[in-house]
């Protein structure tokens, strides 16, 4: 017995033990994974959207920002021209991510990326490029006229210190469509002037402010895009409230009446309401509230609005803020010389007005007090006749 007793002992242990070890390996198997993840990239893809008329020879090349002076990305094709990236990214709250599939290109490996950014090529005015070089010395009153080359080189030079990304813009110029559309580009706000074989550039601030209206009118003429039309426009021109106009609309419901004969038959008649507003009882007030507002703007002062969001947009976004700035001061001081010019000529005008009225009344009294005879001998010819009064001189 005691051998039994302790041979079922062994044996319970031992069974015991099989169901851990069972246990361990089971939790063991669960944890672990079938499919093995490879190790994330330091540097992950970037997705661009590329338009259809880009060439294959198109590149994507580092340039000078026209706004912050930075090396940002652009695409660049020899044949449809220049390219700047729009990045499109959703929400912090709804967080998104690319599967990126490798049987498109067999040098990618299959994998998944944290962000769901991406960026979107779109056509950008290759003029704003230069503008920097362009707009260097704008303030100097005496400004000379350079080559294409030197102003080339004046943008390349601003970013070559900096040792984070090389600009590629002598690159870009190796293609003679590029260099050919950065200079006609040049030419629409310069004043050119012919030098043996070159041709010189210099920044017309006439010019430059004409193409910037032109563009800003081309980007108003459609309207808008909806975010832009609400806050910039529509709350912009928002009238303020002037006050609450209140109405009140009577409704009256008829009257049935039920008359009894003298057979005890039951009449039913329906009598209709009554246009008097002494009948109280069968009145019902229902007050309606009106917003009404002080002033609506009408669609040219829509589009005057419109206009201005686009111009300040375009003037925030792709031009120096040295030229920004003397651009809105130029724009300013000759709208205020104006103004005070037409209300110059307005007073002289009016003094004139004045002064010839005066004396159309002095003229017009003169010739209330003249007797009709005085009338005709004014018009009589009096040449070669001598006057009266040589028939009165002195006898010498």
């Amino acid at each position: 017995m005691p051998r039994t007793t302790r041979s079922s002992k062994a044996v319970a242990t031992a069974s015991a033990d099989s169901k851990d070890a069972k246990t361990k390996t089971k939790s063991t198997s669960s944890n672990s994974s079938i499919y093995t993840l490879a190790p994330e990239l330091d540097s992950p893809p970037t997705i661009f959207i590329l338009p259809k008329s880009a060439t294959p020879e198109s590149r994507i090349v580092t340039l000078q920002n026209p706004r912050y002076g930075k090396p940002t990305r652009y695409l660049v094709c020899p044949s449809t021209g220049f390219y700047e990236f729009t990045k499109m990214a959703s929400p912090e709250k709804s967080p998104r991510s690319w599967l990126i599939d490798g049987t498109t290109n067999p040098h990618i490996p299959a994998q998944t990326t944290k962000d769901s950014e991406l960026y979107v090529a779109t056509p950008i005015d290759p003029l704003f490029l230069v503008l920097p070089a362009l707009a260097a010395k704008i303030t100097d009153k005496k400004r000379m006229f350079l080559s294409s080359d030197d102003h080339f080189d004046a943008v390349s030079e601003q970013d070559s210190g900096s040792g984070r990304r090389k600009n590629h813009l002598l690159e870009v110029l190796k293609w003679p469509q590029a260099r050919k559309l950065l200079e006609s580009r040049m030419a629409s706000v310069c004043d050119t002037v012919e030098a043996g074989d070159e041709i010189m550039f210099r920044l017309n601030e006439t010019k430059l402010v004409e193409e910037l209206l032109m563009k800003a009118k081309r980007m108003s003429e459609d309207g808008l895009p909806k975010s832009m039309e609400e806050k910039f426009v529509t709350k912009a021109l928002e009238a303020p409230i002037v006050g609450i106009r209140s109405t009140v609309a009577l409704t009256r419901s008829s009257t049935t009446v039920t008359v009894e004969s003298q057979e005890g038959e039951e009449m039913t008649e329906t009598t209709t309401t009554k246009t008097s507003l002494s009948e109280a009882t069968t009145a019902v007030a229902t007050p309606t509230n009106e917003v009404v507002a002080s002033l609506i703007p009408t669609p040219e002062i829509l589009n005057l609005q419109r206009l201005r969001v686009s111009l300040n947009f375009l003037t925030s976004s792709y031009l120096p803020p040295s030229l920004s700035s003397h651009l809105k001061s130029s724009l300013s001081n000759p709208s205020d010389f104006s103004r005070k010019r037409i209300a110059g000529d307005e007073e002289d005008a009016f003094e004139r007005a004045e002064k010839r009225r005066k004396k159309e009344e002095e003229e017009k009294v003169k010739k209330a007090g003249v007797s009709r005879g005085v009338k005709e001998l004014a018009k009589v010819n009096t040449r070669g006749m001598m006057k009266l009064t040589s028939f009165f001189q002195k006898k010498t």
